[in-house]
């Protein structure tokens, strides 16, 4: 049991690593319409992941409740939005196709703020994955655990995209590959972090347990939404960021449905 949890764990910071190791084989920034689908891509599977792995397992753990079963999950989802807003204004970071920084006013150099942008997403991915485990590890059915793995495996797959997008900016940046992969891959280290800590405090957080789905849940879709859809539709060919979506909806759709 604790291989396979130690595995959920670090399957999604693996994608993140392998996403970064990409400055090593490619000398350039990703093409424009490769950089839109890969965004298109990561937000499907984090819609995806929201309601398949997050929201319908919150809502069946109060079905009892009957018709307001959905009241918690409500509760949970706006405060995971209400949280990302606030890190959002306060954390120094700049997104990849923006000249001027957001957050907290900062001197730190733009590299940093480079990796605090994609770090911001990666703060709900790895809630994600430790409650789901944490679901699991207090015997919820409505949580198992091939669908626990199936949601890390489903963040890792669109982690890998994130690593690159963000590792080859920062080598043309740092003019270094090597540094470029090792900011990249600490961009992911939150997510084994963040995992390990909610499966660590399972006993605590059980009552709580489908507010802290939901709140992952509005986390990861305040990211789609604020961050990663409007960066995949700036400029032409936003079509491509669409059918980027659709193709990581429909793998994560299926990745938990077949596995959980």
């Amino acid at each position: 049991m604790n291989t396979i949890l130690l595995i959920g764990l670090f399957v999604p910071f693996l994608g993140t690593t392998l996403g970064a190791a990409c400055v090593y084989m490619i000398q350039n920034e990703i093409p424009p319409l490769i950089q839109k689908m890969l965004l298109g891509f990561a937000s499907g599977v984090m819609v995806a992941a929201s309601v398949w792995s997050l929201l319908m397992p919150a809502m069946e753990q109060c079905a009892d409740m009957g018709r307001f079963s959905c009241i918690p999950a409500a509760a949970g989802f706006a405060l995971g939005i209400f949280f990302l807003l606030a890190a959002d204004k306060i954390l120094p970071h700049l997104h990849i196709n923006d000249e001027q920084p957001e957050g907290l006013p900062s001197k730190l150099p733009k590299s940093a703020m480079l990796v605090f942008a994609v770090t911001l997403h990666n703060i709900p991915e790895g809630m994600a994955v430790g409650v789901t485990f944490a679901g699991f590890l207090t015997g919820e059915t409505t949580i198992t655990l091939a669908g626990a793995v199936a949601l890390a495996v489903g963040i890792a797959i669109q982690n890998f995209p994130e690593g690159a997008v963000i590792s080859l900016p920062l080598k043309n940046e740092l003019k270094s590959s090597h540094k470029a992969f090792l900011y990249g891959t600490l961009s992911g280290i939150v997510e084994p972090i963040g995992a390990g800590l909610t499966i660590l405090l399972t006993r605590v957080i059980t009552p709580f347990l489908p507010y802290l789905l939901a709140f992952a849940a509005g986390a990861m879709i305040y990211v789609v939404v604020e961050e990663l859809l409007p960066e995949a539709s700036m400029g032409k060919h936003s079509d491509i960021a669409t059918i980027g979506f659709s193709i990581g909806f429909l793998l994560m759709m299926m990745l938990d449905v077949m596995l959980g």
